[in-house]
């Protein structure tokens, strides 16, 4: 049996905010987000949040997730109040306690995953993740015998000369036996310059205890401000990049490109500078997408072309080419063979097959048929000021520059449609639509001077 605490009652001043500092943004997820999906690979049976300073925002923030439970730390008197408060909530647990911080988002399951097969391997009575640092200082220092086993733990202002050359580091991430870390919690004192129950305390209770070096110390990075933040989020956007690209996508230039970690990629997609794929964004192989793109919640087939476009919640199917400067959203699907040039915004529409919008149109609440052809300038007018209505534009139909069709209308198959038309009224298959003022010449006219 395992469960899993993670610390998120601080508030974290220093990130000068409203929010709680754990539920400040990583990319797509929340730091305390992160720390849980840290815990993915060893399938806890529990999962405690320790909740304080707006702990009724967290809690709303994570009620998607079933399996979370809830601790309230009413005081935050340091890291051993805060697992003091799970005694109530584990009185008939028995099995292993898992100790992670919700400002500590870049840890891996791997990390995770080890260290817990560690604890349990040699019955250790705790386990705490180290790190080696290039410069440790301002750190308390973990000292080990030939085993790995924690002699002592001093911090660095007790530290001697001696002692500072040790760079191997606390990372505060541990695996306890719960029933003996029970037995110790009530001896917790608070004997400190800050005056706090501080849970290193207790490995001065327990016996075995052994310490896990980290192989990648970035992994331990808490985050106390913005700028911390923003560098956790290079390191992040560091491994998510060096993935895809070991895995068969090509990133010309990756220091201005993003990606989140829920999007999806196939072989052979080349992502283009300043281009941005974030949510639930899957993109098939052959691809090539950017630069200057932006992708949101959007799923792309195979050997499409986005240029310059901003794309979200959509859907386009294989070998259509979107750009520049298109905008499609709010459910815009589009069929295979598409193309959606300059300056057109498609949303809420279902595109058929080889359909062509190339130039400056908006299509709205609108169905179009295969082989449209929509000629530069064709608005859908979809709206009367109260409501939203649909336009039908039927297969092969081919609308002039400049048209306008104002919804509820229904364009049939075969239609063509004269340029700078006003379409109030449904259209039957096979059709010429003129919808237009006759012109007028008035010779020898001008403007009345003032």
């Amino acid at each position: 049996m395992l469960a899993v605490a993670i610390l998120a009652a601080g508030k974290g001043t220093r990130m000068k905010s409203k929010l709680p500092k754990v539920l400040h943004l990583l990319g797509s997820k929340s730091l305390v987000e992160k720390a849980i999906d840290s815990c993915n690979l060893v399938q806890p049976d529990r999962q405690l949040v320790i909740i304080g300073y707006e702990g009724k925002q967290i809690e709303n923030a994570l009620n998607y997730l079933p399996q979370v439970e809830f601790v309230e730390q009413t005081e935050q008197l340091g890291t051993g109040h805060a697992i003091q408060q799970l005694i109530p909530h584990l009185d008939d647990f028995s099995g292993d306690l898992l100790v992670l911080n919700g400002d500590v988002p870049l840890l891996r399951p791997e990390t995770v995953q080890k260290m817990v097969t560690i604890h349990q391997e040699n019955n250790n009575s705790a386990t705490l993740l180290t790190a080696n640092l290039p410069n440790p200082q301002g750190y308390g220092r973990v000292f080990c015998d030939e085993n790995n086993l924690v002699t002592a733990i001093i911090e660095d202002r007790d530290c001697n000369a001696t002692q500072k050359q040790n760079k191997r580091i606390n990372a505060g991430v541990y695996c306890f036996n719960w029933q003996k870390l029970r037995e110790v919690l009530p001896k917790l004192s608070t004997n400190n310059d800050q005056q706090e129950y501080y849970l290193t305390e207790v490995f001065d209770y327990l016996d075995q205890v052994m310490a896990l070096d980290v192989d990648d110390y970035s992994e331990i990075n808490g985050i106390n401000d913005r700028r911390q933040l923003s560098a956790a989020y290079e390191i992040l956007q560091q491994r998510i990049k060096d993935a895809w690209m070991m895995a068969g996508v090509t990133i010309i230039d990756p220091h201005s490109v993003t990606i989140d970690e829920s999007v999806e990629l196939g072989i052979d997609v080349i992502i283009e500078p300043q281009t941005h794929l974030r949510g639930n964004t899957t993109i098939a192989s052959g691809c090539k997408i950017g630069p200057n793109c932006l992708i949101e919640n959007s799923q792309l087939g195979e050997n499409i072309n986005v240029l310059y476009s901003v794309i979200i919640d959509s859907k386009i199917s294989s070998n259509s080419k979107i750009g520049p400067y298109a905008h499609l959203r709010g459910g815009a699907q589009l069929g295979e063979n598409c193309r959606v040039g300059n300056f057109v915004e498609i949303k809420k529409s279902i595109i058929g097959t080889k359909t062509n919008i190339a130039h400056l149109s908006y299509i709205g609440d609108a169905t179009l048929g295969n082989q449209v052809n929509v000629g530069a300038g064709t608005i859908t007018a979809n709206y009367d000021g109260v409501k939203k209505h649909p336009t039908i534009i039927g297969h092969r139909t081919k609308t002039g520059s400049n048209s306008v069709f104002v919804a509820p209308v229904t364009i049939g198959e075969d239609v063509t449609v004269a340029a700078g038309s006003v379409i109030t009224h449904d259209v039957p298959n096979n059709s010429l639509a003129i919808a237009r003022e006759k012109q007028r010449i008035i010779e020898n006219w001008k403007m009345k001077s003032k």
